[in-house]
């Protein structure tokens, strides 16, 4: 009896469990509907770009040397009687100071000597002018005989004159002689080098020293190719400032004067002047910038139009990334025209209000699908806020 019942009662159970079975892989099967896709788009942030002038900079290096340097000579011999306290090796002497004196006893002789001939032929001179009036006087008196150019004196006379204009010329000499007895700085100067002392007897065209015209100095700066092409049609008079680095920094301001109009067959580079006027700031209260010393340079070179500025770390090759209407990344092959500090000048291949990339995925590709940092936020913020107008 009871093997019966459970032939009866097993069809029923196979047939439960199969519903029980049934449900459950349909409720997994169903499960996944539920979740929500997850968004694996990689996450950039973008930055719309704009075009903008550039005015170019460009800087170089360069020594500060002597505008000019004089070899000084006497031109006058005779005894040096005393010198300058100033005239020294490094000392600064202005212009028309006595730098030495020589001694003048002679010199102070000689103009006397000269002085004296001159009122002697001076003399002369009237005495022969006297001697021709009465000469004229008696031909006007007998017309009828004929005088000669002797008897008129014409001949003394002019002698006379020309001995006169030498007797000046004499004394002419003989006061510039005296005056050179006291040699003048011929301009605001460095002294270099002194060869002579008290006492010591010099010649004429003997060296005495060595001075360096501070009145103004020249820099000379070489360009390069890269920043020649960048260079003002006329660089005459554009402003310049002299940066002098170290511990005691400065500045200083200058003006590009010429270009020597030459390249160097070592560097290839050409060559500008730029001056700077009181090096030694004797005239103003500026820092004094000495010779020899090496100083940069920066002046404004030629203005860039419509030039898209870039880090250096956005282009890779000649190549930047932008993100497309689609949100997708597209690289962009650009023309970099200048390089300036941590910049990229850029000319070609961008266009206004393009987005480009600051945050590149590791693996960047073109076409690939991309999440725009900051655009989520903005989406749901618009959601929000078309709920509320909804409401």
């Amino acid at each position: 009896m009871r093997t019966n019942v459970l032939k009866w009662m097993l069809p029923f159970a196979a047939l439960a469990l199969g519903i029980a079975g049934f449900v459950g892989i349909n409720a997994i099967a169903q499960e996944p509907q539920d979740k929500e896709v997850v968004d694996s788009r990689p996450l950039v942030r973008v930055e719309a770009i704009s075009s903008d002038d550039h005015q170019v900079i460009i800087n170089s290096y360069g020594e500060v040397r002597p505008l000019e340097s004089t070899l000084l000579a006497s031109q006058v011999a005779g005894e040096v009687t005393s010198w300058h306290p100033n005239f020294v090796a490094g000392g600064i002497v202005a212009r028309g100071e006595v730098l030495f004196t020589i001694e003048k006893d002679n010199y102070e002789a000689a103009v006397l000597q000269a002085e004296a001939s001159l009122a002697s032929a001076q003399a002369a001179l009237i005495e022969e002018q006297a001697q021709a009036k009465v000469a004229l006087d008696e031909a006007k008196r007998y017309p009828e005989r004929e005088r000669t150019d002797l008897f008129l004196r014409k001949p003394q006379v002019l002698s006379a004159q020309a001995a006169v204009k030498s007797a000046q010329a004499a004394l002419k000499r003989a006061e510039r002689d005296l005056a050179r007895c006291e040699v003048k700085a011929p301009y605001d100067a460095l002294v270099i080098s002194r060869e002579i002392g008290v006492g010591q007897y010099i010649n004429v065209g003997s060296q005495v020293a060595e001075l360096n015209n501070i009145e103004s100095a020249e820099i000379i700066v070489p360009i390069a190719g890269f920043d020649s092409v960048f260079l003002p049609k006329r660089i005459k008079g554009i402003k310049a400032t002299i940066i002098n680095k170290g511990l005691n920094s400065f500045t200083r301001e200058a003006v590009v004067d010429r270009d020597l109009g030459v390249v160097d067959n070592a560097t290839r580079m050409s060559n500008l002047v730029v001056r700077v006027d009181d090096p030694y700031g004797l005239k103003h209260d500026v820092q004094p910038i000495k010779f020899g010393a090496y100083v940069q340079v920066n002046f404004a070179g030629a203005t860039l139009q419509n030039i898209y500025r870039l880090p250096q770390s956005l282009v890779n090759n000649q190549t930047v990334w932008v993100v497309n209407d689609e949100q997708k990344l597209e690289p962009r092959k650009v023309t970099v025209v200048r390089e300036e500090g941590e910049y990229f000048y850029i000319s070609d291949g961008l266009n206004i209000d393009d987005q480009l990339v600051l945050t590149l995925p590791e693996y960047p590709q073109a076409g690939m699908e991309v999440k725009v940092a900051g655009m989520q936020e903005m989406t749901s913020d618009a959601g929000e806020t078309a709920a509320v107008e909804k409401l």
